[in-house]
């Protein structure tokens, strides 16, 4: 399935690069890779995410990322997928969901079969 970005999405990727980059040029290097990667997975499976409680038309994807991860919020549109925002789970947004429920036992690169993605 095509995948659109919003403006607003597109700000907040951008927004949650540039808070890492200073600290570890790396680390946000990886975490574009692995929001990349969780994107493309949702292009081919659009119902991975969970429907929001208060938002039926609305889906939201957990992006596991070091301690904490990344929340994804987008709806379907006639024939494609529009990501509307991305949040960190630490960050005051849209999400209750706790951080902790977002780890995995294996590497985020094993889990969304990150092999080499260029940035």
């Amino acid at each position: 399935m095509r995948v659109e970005w919003h403006d607003s999405a597109i700000a907040d990727l951008e927004r949650l690069k540039d808070f890492i980059l200073p600290h570890n040029k790396e680390a946000a290097k990886r975490a574009v890779r692995i929001i990349k990667a969780a994107v493309t997975r949702l292009a081919a499976n659009p119902r991975i995410g969970k429907t929001v409680d208060d938002l039926p038309y609305y889906h939201d994807v957990a992006i596991p990322f070091g301690a904490s991860g990344y929340l994804l919020r987008y709806r379907f549109l006639s024939d494609s997928i529009l990501i509307i925002a991305l949040k960190h789970g630490k960050e005051a947004g849209f999400s209750d969901q706790a951080a902790a429920l977002w780890v995995v036992k294996e590497s985020v690169e094993e889990a969304y079969g990150i092999v080499e993605l260029e940035m």
